[in-house]
């Protein structure tokens, strides 16, 4: 049985009809993660950890890929943007080529934006250009372990390629485009050559987290597969597999500092 035949009665019902990469999907998804309180609890998490996470002092923090979420609540003065005009960005945004100064921000944030970019490696030129000293990447994503591989290949739209042989792939768009293992492709498998290619960022830290909730809760694009009201259930049933998470683990929080 196909994924897509699985997704299609779940489709939510605001964005059904519209393909991935209409700008107007990524307006309605604010919409969609606002109506489904069990979802919305984990961007507040997301949010919050992003928040926590930032360098100290001054200067300029910019989010990648505003478009459906919310962040800018919990950063103040946050630079939000996305790839695309849309009504949540105060600014368009090409990720590979960014219109900053060298040393100019304090941090760039995302959450799932990582994996949709065609040529990683110009990201990561254009972040060590534009990061201060001690400014840092901090991103959430998709990540690989025994249980995403199942989940990620079988039940999700999104490619999924683990054995990539390189860093870049052919973006049929801005959403569409993607391979959701690329992170863990260039921060564990080629790690070494991360390394040898950015001395600046250098990887502070990668937490492996979230084995279940983004699933049950259907996401940005199904409809709401649990109450608001078992969040807090499903949090306690992940904190107690946290020794596991190398193994079940399906995003992962990554924190990159520029040296």
């Amino acid at each position: 049985m196909s994924a897509a035949f699985l997704r299609r009665p779940l489709a939510h019902p605001l964005t059904a009809s519209l393909a991935v990469d209409d700008p107007a999907t990524t307006e309605l998804r604010n919409q969609i993660i606002a109506s489904k309180p069990f979802l919305r609890s984990i961007y507040d998490e997301w949010y919050s950890l992003l928040s926590n996470e930032l360098p100290a002092g001054e200067g300029p923090v910019l989010e990648l890929g505003s478009g459906a979420g919310y962040c800018e609540r919990f950063i103040p003065n946050l630079i939000t943007s996305e790839i695309f005009s849309c009504s949540r960005a105060k600014i368009v945004v090409d990720a590979q080529k960014m219109p900053f100064a060298d040393g100019s921000l304090r941090s760039i944030v995302m959450t799932n934006v990582l994996h949709h970019m065609a040529h990683v490696e110009s990201f990561f030129a254009e972040a060590a250009r534009c990061l201060r000293k001690n400014g840092k990447v901090l991103m959430i994503e998709p990540w690989v372990s025994p249980w995403s591989r199942l989940v990620y290949t079988r039940l999700h739209h999104e490619p999924f390629h683990p054995d990539a042989t390189d860093w870049s792939f052919s973006s049929t768009g801005p959403l569409s485009g993607s391979n959701s293992a690329m992170p863990w492709i260039v921060f564990v498998r080629d790690r070494h050559k991360f390394e040898l290619l950015f001395p600046k960022p250098t990887v502070e830290r990668i937490r492996p987290f979230l084995p279940f909730r983004y699933l049950v809760s259907g996401g940005v694009g199904l409809r709401s597969l649990m109450p608001g009201f078992m969040h807090a259930a499903w949090a306690r049933l992940e904190r107690l597999l946290e020794s596991q998470m190398p193994r079940v683990a399906m995003f992962a929080f990554i924190s990159l500092r520029r040296s």
